[in-house]
Formats: C-alpha cells, sequence, structure tokens
C-alpha cells in the first residue's frame, strides 16, 4: 500500500484515490530564462520516479508539467539579450529546448501534457474574469488581483494565518491593491503589448497560469500536486485560494513537496548565485550518476550538493552497473518483478513515501545473494530501470592525461607512503582525485 506524506495535512498518508480514476497529477515547471540547475533536477527526477510508481502499480496517470514562458525575468533577458523585450519567447524556446534535451538526458518520461503559458491565453482570461465575477478578484487601472480576505482558508497550505503574514516577502508591494498582501492575477502593459484583455492590455501574474493549466489539462480536481518547498508559499497557496474560490471544492487532495538543495549548508538558487547547472554537471559526470545520486537521497530531506560526493555516488552505480551487466537478462514480465522476494522488500521502501535510500540499501545487502540467483537480479534489475529509471549500463573509464602537475602529485604520495607519512598520502590522494585520477595502492 503507497503512503505518502501531504503537506496539507503535513502527515504521511494512505494513497486511496478514486476507484477506476485515472491519477492527474501537475507538477510546476520551469520558467525558461536560463539554464536549469540541480535543483530542477530533484524536483523533476523525484516526480519522475513518482510518475513511473504508480504507472508500475497498475495506475493509469495523466501528467501535466507546464512552461511559464511569459515573467518578468524573461523580457528582462529579451531586452538585455537582444534589446526588445518582446523576444522573450525567443529566450524560452532556446531554454526549453535545453531542458527538455537534458531531461531525456537523465531519463525522465515526456509527461503526457508540456502547456506554454503563451498557448493558453483564452483559458487563462476566462478564469481570471469568472474570479472577478464570483467576487473574488477585482480590476484597478488594467490590474487584476486576488482578493485574500475572500478566501479565509488562505494559508492552510503553509500553516501561516493572514494576520501574521507580512507584505514584501515575495509579494509586490502596490499602494492600489486593497490589501497588501493581494496577489496579481493580470498585469497592465502599455497599449499594443503582450495580449489584449477586458481589462487593457497585459499579461497574466505568475500563479493563475497553474490554476487555468490544471483545469484544462487535468480537470477541476487533480489527485497529486507537486513542486519544490520553496513554491508551497505563496505559489501553491495561491493556487488553492484561485482554484477553490471559484469551483467550492478541493484543488488536490495531495500535496508533495521535496526539500532544497544546499550548497554548503545554503539552499541553492540562482538569486543566491551558489548553484551548478544540469548542463555543466552532467558535462563532467554521466546524467545516471546525478539520477543515482539524487535519488540516493530521501525527496523530503535536504540534500548537501558537492561534485566530491557526486564522485563518491559514481563508485557505488558504477559498482550496480558491473554487477548486474553480468548476467544476461530479457525482458522481466511485470507480474513476474512484482512477485520477486526482494522486489517486494524493495517495493516496501519505495511505497512508504518514496523511501529510495531504504530501497538502495535493500539492493546492496542482497548483492551477494543476487550473484547466486540469475532470475532473482534480472528482476531486481528491470525494477531498478523501470521504477527508478537507471540505465544500468557500465560507465565509461575517463582517460586521464598524466600532466607533470600529476606526476608530482603521485611521486610526492609514493614518498610520503615510504616515510610512512600516512597523513600527508592520505591528503595527496584526496587531491589526486579532486582532479580525476584514483589511486590505488598495490598490497606490499
Amino acid at each position: 500500500m503507497l503512503t505518502i506524506t501531504n503537506t496539507l495535512s503535513n502527515k504521511k498518508e494512505q494513497f486511496n484515490p478514486q476507484p477506476e480514476h485515472t491519477i492527474k497529477m501537475y507538477v510546476c515547471g520551469i520558467t525558461p530564462y536560463d539554464y536549469a540547475h540541480i535543483g530542477h533536477a530533484r524536483v523533476y527526477i523525484t516526480f519522475d520516479m513518482m510518475y513511473r510508481l504508480l504507472t508500475f502499480l497498475g495506475y493509469s496517470v495523466d501528467y501535466c508539467r507546464n512552461f511559464t514562458d511569459i515573467d518578468d525575468k524573461l523580457i528582462t533577458r529579451a531586452q538585455k539579450e537582444y534589446g526588445d523585450k518582446n523576444l522573450y519567447h525567443t529566450v524560452a524556446s532556446t531554454y526549453i529546448a535545453t531542458f527538455q534535451q537534458e531531461m531525456k538526458a537523465l531519463n525522465c518520461l515526456t509527461p503526457t501534457f508540456e502547456p506554454r503559458v503563451t498557448d493558453n491565453m483564452p483559458e487563462i482570461l476566462r478564469f481570471v474574469e469568472n474570479l472577478i465575477k464570483e467576487g473574488k478578484a477585482y480590476a484597478i487601472k488594467g490590474d487584476v488581483y486576488f482578493s485574500i480576505e475572500s478566501f479565509p482558508e488562505y494559508g492552510k497550505l503553509s500553516k501561516q494565518k493572514i494576520n501574521d503574514l507580512e507584505a514584501g516577502t515575495r509579494v509586490e508591494i502596490n499602494e492600489i491593491k486593497k490589501n497588501p498582501l493581494d496577489f496579481a492575477l493580470w498585469k497592465s502593459e502599455e497599449e499594443g503589448t503582450f495580449w489584449k484583455s477586458p481589462w487593457g492590455w497585459g499579461r497574466p501574474g505568475w500563479h493563475i497560469e497553474c490554476s487555468a493549466l490544471a483545469k484544462k489539462y487535468l480537470g477541476g480536481h487533480i489527485t497529486i500536486h507537486g513542486g519544490g518547498m520553496d513554491l508551497m508559499f505563496p505559489h501553491h497557496e495561491n493556487e488553492i485560494a484561485q482554484s477553490e474560490s471559484l469551483y467550492g471544492k478541493p484543488f488536490s487532495t495531495y500535496w508533495m513537496h521535496n526539500a532544497f538543495v544546499r550548497i554548503d549548508k545554503e539552499k541553492m538558487s540562482k538569486s543566491l548565485g551558489n548553484f551548478f547547472t544540469i548542463r555543466d554537471t552532467i558535462k563532467e559526470f554521466d546524467p545516471m550518476v546525478l539520477r543515482f545520486f539524487i535519488l540516493n537521497h530521501y525527496y523530503r530531506a535536504p540534500l548537501d550538493f558537492s561534485h566530491e560526493d557526486l564522485t563518491m555516488l559514481q563508485k557505488s552505480y558504477q559498482k550496480l552497473c558491473l554487477f548486474f551487466s553480468r548476467f544476461a537478462c530479457k525482458d522481466a514480465d511485470h507480474k513476474a518483478i512484482k512477485e520477486s522476494e526482494t522486489v517486494k522488500k524493495m517495493l516496501a521502501f519505495l511505497c512508504d513515501d518514496l523511501n529510495t535510500p531504504g530501497m538502495f540499501g535493500v539492493v546492496f545487502e542482497n548483492l551477494a545473494a543476487l550473484g547466486q540467483n540469475q532470475e532473482e537480479a534480472c528482476l531486481v534489475k528491470a525494477l531498478l530501470q523501470h521504477v527508478l529509471g537507471l540505465h544500468l549500463v557500465p560507465l565509461k573509464e575517463k582517460e586521464v592525461i598524466i600532466t607533470p602537475e600529476i606526476q608530482q602529485l603521485i611521486d610526492a604520495r609514493n614518498q610520503a607512503r615510504i616515510d610512512k607519512d600516512w597523513k600527508k598520502s592520505d591528503e595527496l590522494r584526496d587531491a589526486l582525485q579532486k582532479m580525476g585520477v584514483d589511486v590505488h595502492d598495490k598490497k606490499s
């Protein structure tokens, strides 16, 4: 039985969707104004695994992940790169293409729907109009704002109370708003710019798009809404307010949020400038190593990222690849995979709120036994490939060119070992490993 931590209740809950209904899963996508970073990789690998697991368990799943292809950051980038803010779509298309290549490299399945905001403007405008008709939003000088006072449950996801919230935290302060915390549904622009609306020319606010897209592609109610923990407030909180105000029923049954990726114990983000892009990381490491690294950590726990940790996990991944390459496995029957005793243990962890560290623990603890049982080994391999999305193809050894600097370190380490200066020997070994040289000492 699958259980997941529901952010809404802040409890681990049994996954119990309506019988015979297709699972509707919505995950907030990227704003394509720059290259995606490791934080994005964590979100989309996590929910790709969720998508795969639900499918493996027999559910039919519709998965929607959007592209926010109109936004302040895109407009700024277009003005900076092309001298024309109206070329935001060129910026978006460039980074969307790169992102899709990266997702393919990371073996993330293509979602059922990947809508762009700009292709769905009629639905967004209709959603805003209906909120105004219901008295949940108001128009002033061409802008439209959602009135948070019209939604008494505002704050139920992030466990915040309206009276305790301070204007200014990821909220745009504007003197014309009735309440400082009211958020923009439509932003006015100069005549002839972007899209024409009943309130004048303009473009949508950030939050309205997901409510409108979820309605169009998945229906008025969704089963699972996912994303990074940083989106819980205000983005997901605002989605709830918009959708539930209009339809009078829960927007999503389950809310799932993965924790931050951290660099030196700080949240990784572009605004802090302490981030690694997927693009650069998979130039240095095989994409499957990055996927394996992310899946080795429980999705709700902070993930401390470093190239040193990736290098360590690379060895573990290669160990798995070499182990399973010993067996000539055929395509495994779905029923046979589920009936495997080792797979049952693995699934017990996976179905316990995606406990991937526990699941990998089962695999490594049973390697010796699996080595004596090809049939069982092949069933375990099949689960790792189909649900975890790991290729399990042995990595190619990188050819290291021994530069004079590297040779000097090797010679210094050899001398340290002769002198039995083990501390210095270890320090030099670590230095060599950072340069891509893996040192193997011969037994004397």
